[in-house]
């Protein structure tokens, strides 16, 4: 199983999505987010079809944080032209692992 890591700091486990079909499902009809998304490639995200609100953090090539949005159901982020990938995870994390812009996040596993 995948885990989203940060320097040595194991933040969630991970599903990454990386076919059309995955990313097109995303996280839609879940009424519970257990660990996070990471959709690659990735600049812009929606929640339509979602049932709860997430955090966002898109990302370039070398997992560099570079724009985190947090998102309600029914709205389309911002695109971010430099982001390679996008990790979705559920409202109010990314507060509580302190993820924020200049970060380095890995996927690893």
């Amino acid at each position: 199983m995948p885990w989203l890591v940060r320097g040595d700091d194991v933040l969630a486990a991970a599903d990454v999505a990386v076919t059309r079909r995955q990313r097109r499902q995303g996280l839609a009809g879940r009424t519970q987010i257990d660990g996070v998304l990471v959709l690659r490639p990735c600049r812009h995200v929606h929640t339509f079809g979602m049932r709860v609100p997430i955090d966002v953090a898109f990302c370039d090539r070398d997992g560099f944080v570079l724009h985190v949005a947090s998102l309600v159901p029914r709205r389309i982020s911002r695109p971010v032209p430099r982001a390679y990938f996008a990790i979705e995870a559920a409202a109010g994390s990314f507060d509580r692992w302190k993820v924020g812009p200049g970060d380095v996040i890995e996927v690893k596993g």
